[in-house]
């Protein structure tokens, strides 16, 4: 494996992570606002929105292997995967216009056809992006600095987005009760300039290197490479837990706050207060991990936020500065979900390359996003129909009985649970420094016997 110095260049490090900014942009309303939006404004329904987004991730399933093959494949003079992300770059663009800005006539169909639009483009960018970052540099905590950088550009593209929807009206720039319509149709405008603009930095300025070797897999050869890696399954396990322990406060977070909590007006300060707290958590996600290893530090951080979180369904109504709380304690959290998972990931590709693979950074981060996004899908999935099921009506003003009752607890209770099964997956994880340390030792030497053949 052919990598960069230990340590990368600042100018070269925030090039890559740049893009992030916007492509984050996206990402949360995709996650946050697009749900209630279809399911409240459009007037598509709840269980309709659960089952489209549901199918939208699944399509997922089908195109990120497709796509971490390919970009492992791909040998252009360009590189394998600036060709990739500059190919997605019309697809996300499109979609995100067509389904932030939806026409009047809008309905299910439109969701599902630019929701599949915009997942392919994401799925087009985002595969080749982290495996470029995985192949930057082969150091065990360059690469917690490298991932760190690229999710702190998307936190803060994060907070960005979630702060449309309290300084648009406040601007006048739109009406006080437009909610989050305005917001999608900012950001929609927003990132139609900044990810192009992104994307060129990073084209232009970051060096890919390439691989010593063509050993891409495809079709069951793949599987059977990802399934003998036992820390990469040990990892998929815990992140697709956590996943769906964030997914279901995230899809649930809008409703939460204003049928639970009945602090509508607030939700884009709460917002506010857990990324801009997501932010801060990524450095001290860095120190943690210098201090006990990044596994270790990760599992702090969930079992840091459950004790949090667990007491979110108990708050009344009007509990503001409580919720402000535990949005500031649980998005300290954030910051080490976000920069931790993936660096260990980085690490996890090593195993195969050590044992005779490369080129494979594509694949990995492909199950890696399949994960991703089937913890969402069962989040948005199963917590709308459930809702549904439970009574809970978001046209209602306050949420009482059985459907608030399911509203807290899907909203917070089930995703402490999942946390704690994913902290006891990974506090002993095997892959730590020292075995990190072995496994380059190994790919270092057999690439210098290769290179004297």
């Amino acid at each position: 494996m052919t990598s960069l110095a230990a340590r990368l260049p600042r100018r070269i490090l925030l090039a890559y992570g740049l893009p992030a900014l916007p492509a984050a942009m996206l990402g949360l309303p995709l996650l946050v606002y697009l749900p209630g939006f279809y399911a409240e404004q459009v007037g598509i329904g709840l269980t309709a929105v659960g089952a489209i987004l549901l199918l939208a991730r699944l399509w997922d399933g089908v195109t990120d292997p497709l796509i971490g093959f390919l970009s492992d494949r791909t040998r252009s003079r360009f590189g394998r995967r600036r060709p990739w992300m500059i190919a997605s770059l019309p697809l996300v663009l499109a979609g995100a216009w067509l389904l932030f800005r939806p026409p009047p006539e809008a309905g299910a169909l439109h969701l599902l056809v630019w929701s599949f639009v915009v997942y392919l483009g994401w799925t087009m960018m985002q595969i080749p992006h982290q495996a470029w970052g995985a192949e930057l540099s082969d150091d065990y905590a360059e690469r917690a600095r490298i991932a760190a950088t690229r999710e702190g550009f998307a936190l803060g593209g994060v907070i960005v987005a979630a702060s449309l929807s309290a300084l648009l009206p406040a601007l006048g720039l739109a009406p006080a009760d437009a909610g989050s319509a305005a917001a999608l149709a900012a950001i929609a405008v927003v990132t139609l300039v900044l990810l192009p603009a992104t994307g060129a930095v990073l084209l232009v300025s970051v060096p890919e290197p390439p691989p010593a070797r063509d050993r891409s897999l495809a079709g069951r050869a793949a599987w059977r490479v990802l399934v003998a890696n036992r820390p990469f399954r040990r990892l998929m396990a815990a992140y697709l837990l956590n996943g769906i322990a964030n997914g279901l406060p995230s899809s649930l977070f809008l409703m939460f706050v204003a049928h639970r909590l009945q602090l509508e007006a607030m939700q884009g300060v709460f917002l506010l207060v857990y990324f801009l707290a997501g932010l801060a958590g990524v450095p001290l996600a860095l120190a943690l991990a210098r201090r006990l290893g990044k596994q270790r530090a990760w599992c702090v951080a969930m079992i840091a936020t459950c004790a949090a979180f667990v007491w979110a369904p108990l708050l009344p109504p009007g509990a503001t500065l409580a919720f402000a709380a535990i949005c500031l304690a649980t998005g300290l959290g954030l910051g080490a979900d976000l920069a931790l998972p993936p660096a260990i990931q980085a690490d996890v590709v090593d195993e195969d390359t050590a044992a005779g693979g490369e080129g494979r950074a594509g694949l990995y981060f492909a199950a890696w996003g399949m994960a991703t996004k089937l913890a969402l899908a069962l989040a948005v999935g199963l917590a709308f129909p459930l809702l549904d099921l439970a009574g809970f009506d978001p046209r209602q003003t306050a949420a009482g009985g059985a459907g608030g009752l399911a509203l807290a607890a899907l909203y917070a209770w089930g995703p402490v649970a999942l946390k704690l099964a994913a902290v006891g997956l990974m506090w002993r994880f095997p892959l730590d420094a020292e075995r990190h340390a072995a496994l380059v030792a190994v790919i270092r030497s057999r690439a210098a016997r290769e290179q004297s053949t």
